[in-house]
């Protein structure tokens, strides 16, 4: 891994009773707590809609990899709504279709197969990651 020189923001969306939405947050936090902690930071939706401070700052002075679990994109566009474009952005259902053997299942827990797909794309995800903090070019 490369020296890091800044944090990533995992921005997942809130999602809440929708199985893509979990899964969203799932992988945020395998991300977080598993494969880059000290590398990545969490913020939520809600503190971007009420305009926190802290927040806002976070993520308009590092990169963000947004993770939506519908097509509406609001992890996407609330990083869009402060002037920046996230680094990257993903719809969770990208991360099913590329593992069709493990469909989600579940709002506020999700099943065995659920979990096991959000540790797979947060592992899957940890080289952009590294590259992120890096400040390399994607």
């Amino acid at each position: 891994m490369n020296k890091t020189t800044k944090k990533v923001v995992v921005l997942p969306c809130s999602g809440i009773g929708k199985a893509y939405g979990a899964l969203a947050r799932e992988t945020a936090y395998e991300l977080a707590e598993r494969v880059r902690p000290g590398v990545t930071t969490l913020t939520c939706l809600p503190l971007l809609v009420i305009n926190d401070p802290a927040a806002r700052k976070l993520v308009t002075e590092n990169p963000v990899i947004a993770i939506d679990g519908c097509p509406k994109e609001c992890a996407k566009k609330s990083v869009e709504a402060l002037g920046k474009e996230p680094a990257v952005s993903y719809q969770a259902i990208r991360f099913y279709t590329a593992h069709k053997d493990l469909k989600p299942e579940g709002v506020a827990r999700l099943n065995e197969a659920g979990q096991k797909l959000a540790m797979i794309t947060a592992d899957e995800l940890a080289e952009t990651v590294d590259r992120l903090a890096a400040q390399e070019e994607l």
